[in-house]
């Protein structure tokens, strides 16, 4: 009686497989796991071993699944050519250079089209922007202005990732307060996320943005995204879809930057995230990350930084801060449109 009963929860089992099981089998397939280790684990989750071998057999030798081995094949070539570049970039970190007024064949040759970055210093010394923007001046001049910021940071932490719900209107003198009074705190901030708002509300301190024709175009107008907060705002190591500059204005920032060969050791699962804290690297979580090369910089004010395009880099505003980030470069920067659209799973 014991035996029948024991056949009949295995024919009900070979009944139940799952398409989440099928997908696992095919996964670890992939993944190199040996048949043999999936049959255990199949059977402690309650399918018989007939069943099991069944499922694994099918998976093997189905022709969806033969023709998704053939894509790992040329990925796991993709991954052997990121490999070589991240080992090559344990040897010697590259150092993050400082260039006085590079010029623009010089920035095209050495950084941008090698996507390496660098920090530009001289170009902004006779910035408007540079010697009239300060708090007196943004309430005296924009202070009735209504602006859009991110609020409530501190009570998500995810907030990059959920940016949407942390957008709150208010008035640009009012944030101006705030900023000066909140001390060190990343619970509020003005970034690129709120500049369709803001780009029409404080229109007139494009004025005093500086052009750099040397790098970026100047036939459709002055463009760019501005960041303002506190000495102590954080954005999280992530990676941007295009080159960028940031054009630092008022106040400092601590930037930590990781070459894009290391994307493996990201733990990348969610657009252009990763679960990695720059504040403090957890090693025990995150053990691969141990011999990954972090290249690190306190950007000044009247200096600007080249973030190229896939650099992971994360972001601490050391004082009250004003950047201007900027991607209308000369050449090229058209890195999105390629990018992959099922980025979340």
């Amino acid at each position: 009686m014991n035996a029948q009963l024991g056949l009949h929860k295995q024919a009900q089992a070979a009944q139940t497989m799952s398409d989440d099981w099928r997908r696992w089998i095919a996964e670890n397939l992939l993944l190199g796991a040996h048949p043999a280790t999936l049959e255990n684990v199949l059977q402690k989750n309650g399918f018989s071993l007939h069943t099991a071998r069944l499922e694994i057999s099918a998976a093997l030798s189905s022709p969806y699944f033969q023709g998704v081995q053939r894509l790992k094949n040329r990925l796991d070539k993709r991954d052997w050519v990121l490999a070589i570049a991240a080992k090559l970039d344990q040897i010697k970190p590259m150092a993050l250079e400082r260039k006085q007024q590079l010029s623009g064949e010089k920035f095209l040759h050495d950084y941008y089209q090698q996507n390496s970055p660098v920090i530009i210093t001289g170009m902004l010394d006779d910035c408007p922007a540079r010697s009239r923007w300060n708090l007196a001046w943004f309430r005296a001049h924009f202070s009735e202005r209504h602006v859009e910021v991110q609020f409530g940071r501190n009570s998500d932490a995810n907030y990059e990732m959920n940016s949407i719900a942390h957008k709150r209107q208010m008035r640009f003198g009012e944030f101006v307060d705030l900023v000066e009074k909140s001390g060190h705190s990343n619970d509020m901030y003005m970034t690129a996320n709120n500049d369709s708002s803001n780009r029409k509300a404080l229109n007139e301190l494009w004025e005093d943005v500086p052009s750099l024709p040397e790098y970026l175009k100047t036939d459709q107008g002055k463009q760019g995204f501005f960041w303002f907060g506190p000495a102590g705002t954080i954005t999280p190591f992530h990676h941007d879809l295009t080159n960028n500059f940031m054009i630092q204005i008022m106040g400092r920032k601590r930037v930590k930057l990781i070459a894009p060969c290391h994307l493996a050791k990201m733990q990348n699962e969610r657009h252009c995230f990763t679960p990695v804290d720059g504040r403090n690297i957890d090693l025990t979580r995150f053990p691969m990350m141990r011999d990954v090369p972090v290249l690190e910089c306190i950007l000044e004010p009247g200096e600007i930084l080249f973030l190229p395009v896939g650099w992971w880099h994360f972001v601490e505003s050391l004082d009250i801060s004003v950047t201007i980030a900027a991607t209308n470069f000369r050449w090229d920067n058209d890195f999105f449109s390629n990018y992959p659209a099922n980025h979340d799973f």
